[in-house]
């Protein structure tokens, strides 16, 4: 009796000890897998990160002879300037006065959304929540003053179907 007692236990611990390599063989497998996967996409958010930048060359950030017109000025607090001087506008009760249309509906147009391209010129969306548009703004700015701005160009879209 305590022979097979020996023999079943043996047995029952060799069958326990497969599984058990088995299910760390599959375990490893699979984090293995993940890993490559992961990788993979890891490689291929980079790229799209490069591709964005690369794609995003009209932009006072990634334009050096740009940048130099402002060598003595601290960047970041110029663009803030020139994006609050030209958002406080949106304040007047007609909309901002550097989109070119009149008032269509019952909102008046207002600036959504600025980019600076380079040391002289914004592009800008604006709105009245139902027509959408864009801007082409020339500013200069101020030293102690509000930025200068004046309107290049303004198109605005056809009200799309919702």
């Amino acid at each position: 009796m305590k022979k097979n007692l020996l023999l079943y236990g043996l047995v029952f611990s060799v069958l326990i000890n497969i599984f058990q390599m088995v299910n760390s063989s599959n375990i490893l497998k699979r984090s293995e897998e993940v890993s490559t996967i992961s990788k993979k996409e890891l490689k291929k958010a980079q790229d799209s990160i490069v591709k964005l930048l690369d794609d995003d060359k009209f932009s006072l950030d990634h334009n050096e002879y740009a940048q130099e017109y402002y060598f003595e000025h601290n960047l970041k607090a110029l663009k803030t300037k020139v994006k609050e001087d030209l958002m406080a506008f949106n304040a007047d009760k007609r909309g901002n006065k550097y989109v070119s249309y009149e008032q269509i509906g019952e909102n008046p147009f207002l600036i959504n959304n600025i980019k600076i391209l380079n040391h002289r010129w914004i592009i800008a969306n604006f709105s009245d929540g139902k027509v959408w548009g864009e801007v082409l703004i020339k500013y200069f700015i101020n030293e102690d003053k509000p930025t200068d701005f004046e309107t290049v160009e303004t198109l605005i879209y056809q009200e799309t179907l919702n």
